[in-house]
């Protein structure tokens, strides 16, 4: 569809501390009505998306946005809809979608269009059903902030199934088993402990390996390689599925494919590939612009550049060392 036919909106993501996402019911007589989504709505001529995200959140909601980021981005079909007489419901659109995360608020959000409001955990929806172009949304606000890279060949095994669990009561969600050191037979036995230590936090764990592997594993997901990324052809089904990236073609090829995330690095020097150059977080900006996929900024990372990675458009950061605290 011409880009000139593709209606552009805001999408405000609107989180509360613990976790909870604002959701709305379109209201009789608009286009869906009965669909739940995220609140916002088109983007006016000489409007940026940012000024219409506080725009629509203050005409349809009544709050004013303080602080918010911007996310992803993404374009959405939607076919024609009829009724059984063949009558027209709703026209085919494109829409493009840009996402913002809104980290803080004045005033207490109030259905101002006759919408109903509900606040909900995106894992456990009570509401429904959801506009389709917001579905795909849910599993990527079910990734955490911070995504934990294992470290077991520097710190021993000891130490780190003690760090592990001291971070998963602490409120560790998502954890990457990643130990390239260790045999296949190895790398399943440690992964298997992982696995369950972090099962009663309902803590997702990704095992960097062949998706067989972590599906043998009932892991939570996979995290391919580069390598492995830019083999793969289509997307396996009935797991999580994340790759490393470290240049625009990868992006590209895990967007083709609709990945579930993305990490992208190095974006500062680091420890385990001190050989390779660093982006800077300009260049890291510049490569995840307008991108459909959450990123987590990986490189040097400490647990305090979670909001500057959010700045440049980050979903949230991925660490192997710092996670885990002084050694």
């Amino acid at each position: 569809m011409p880009a000139s036919q593709v209606t552009e909106a805001a999408v405000g993501i609107i989180q509360r501390d613990n976790g909870m996402v604002l959701l709305g019911e379109r209201p009789a007589g608009k286009p869906w009505e009965g669909y739940w989504e995220f609140p916002g709505g088109k983007v006016e001529p000489n409007e940026t998306p940012a000024q219409a995200l506080k725009r629509e959140l203050q005409e349809e909601l009544g709050i004013t946005v303080t602080r918010f980021h911007s996310w992803i981005t993404r374009t959405y079909e939607y076919e024609a809809r009829y009724d059984q007489s063949g009558k027209l419901i709703t026209p085919a659109k494109a829409v493009k979608l840009h996402f913002f995360i809104v980290v803080e608020w004045q005033g207490d959000p109030v259905g101002l269009e006759d919408q109903l409001l509900s606040w909900q955990n995106p894992e456990k929806l009570t509401v429904g059903p959801m506009l389709p172009a917001n579905s795909p949304i849910l599993t990527a606000l079910s990734l955490a902030s911070t995504y934990a890279i294992s470290n077991l060949k520097e710190m021993g095994e000891v130490l780190f199934f003690e760090r592990l669990k001291i971070a998963l009561e602490n409120g560790l969600m998502m954890i990457q088993v990643r130990e390239p050191h260790l045999s296949k037979q190895d790398l399943m036995l440690f992964a298997e402990h992982v696995i369950a230590l972090a099962k009663p936090f309902e803590a997702k764990v990704f095992i960097n390996t062949d998706v067989q592997s972590a599906q043998q594993l009932n892991a939570s997901g996979v995290h391919l390689s580069a390598e492995r990324l830019m083999q793969l052809k289509i997307k396996p089904e009935g797991l999580l599925v994340g790759a490393s990236c470290h240049n625009a073609a990868e992006l590209a090829h895990a967007k083709m494919l609709a990945l579930d995330y993305v990490t992208l690095s190095p974006v500062k020097s680091t420890l385990s590939h001190p050989d390779a150059s660093p982006l800077g977080w300009d260049v890291f900006n510049q490569l995840i612009a307008g991108y459909s996929l959450p990123v987590f900024a990986l490189g040097g990372m400490l647990r305090e550049d979670l909001d500057t990675a959010r700045t440049y458009g980050a979903h949230g950061i991925a660490m192997q060392r710092d996670v885990w605290g002084a050694l």
